[in-house]
């Protein structure tokens, strides 16, 4: 009978702390929301938490891993970079989906290779878009809101349920960026990849 007690009590004592843990947990983790944020601000923010610089920003190596390259934020896969050959046989149905190269710039898989997009208001990049050819691209998922497909792994399907309003605060945060030029390679259709394999 103590036992039964003792098992209860120390339930109700776990169950108790567990929910004070979750609760100031809870407060503690929340985000605050600015709600008088700039479209720049607000664009600012949904860049970050969309993850757009984990593969449209290059990357530096440092002593602590790979960051960011700030001088070339959101500047697409580099122009001058060299990628290595795609080793035959490595992606396929009963093998790996897709590859990147080092800084996540480039991915090749069953569509071919693709690259990280210029997103910087460069002529070489988005310079010449609009707020409407933006919106176009990211809901089609056509380049220039009707140009070729927009390859993995770009998630544009997810983008796509953004708001109108949102899409439009990252074009501005995206058109207030330091412009780069790099003219980043088109992609290389999948019988073309694997010729190169073969080389």
């Amino acid at each position: 009978m103590y036992s039964r007690i003792h098992h209860r009590i120390l339930l109700v004592i776990c169950l108790i702390a567990a929910t004070q843990g979750v609760v100031v947990g809870s407060e503690e983790q929340e985000p605050q929301h600015n709600t008088n944020a700039t479209p720049v601000e607000r664009g600012h923010y949904l860049v970050n938490v969309g993850g757009c610089g984990d593969c449209h920003t290059p990357k530096v190596l440092t002593k602590d891993g790979p960051q960011p390259d700030e001088n070339r934020l959101l500047s697409g896969h580099p122009a001058d970079a060299k990628l290595p050959p795609l080793p035959p046989g490595v992606i396929g149905p009963d093998r790996w989906g897709a590859i990147a190269n080092n800084d996540l710039t480039a991915w090749a898989g069953p569509w071919g290779v693709s690259y990280a997009a210029n997103l910087t208001p460069d002529v070489t990049g988005m310079g010449g878009w609009s707020p409407e050819t933006f919106i176009q691209a990211i809901r089609t998922g056509k380049h220039a809101g009707g140009g070729r497909d927009i390859l993995p792994p770009m998630p544009w399907m997810d983008y796509a349920q953004m708001t109108d309003e949102d899409l439009r605060a990252v074009f501005a945060y995206l058109k207030s960026l330091p412009p780069v030029s790099n003219v980043v390679p088109a992609p290389v259709p999948p019988a073309a990849s694997q010729n190169q394999d073969r080389m």
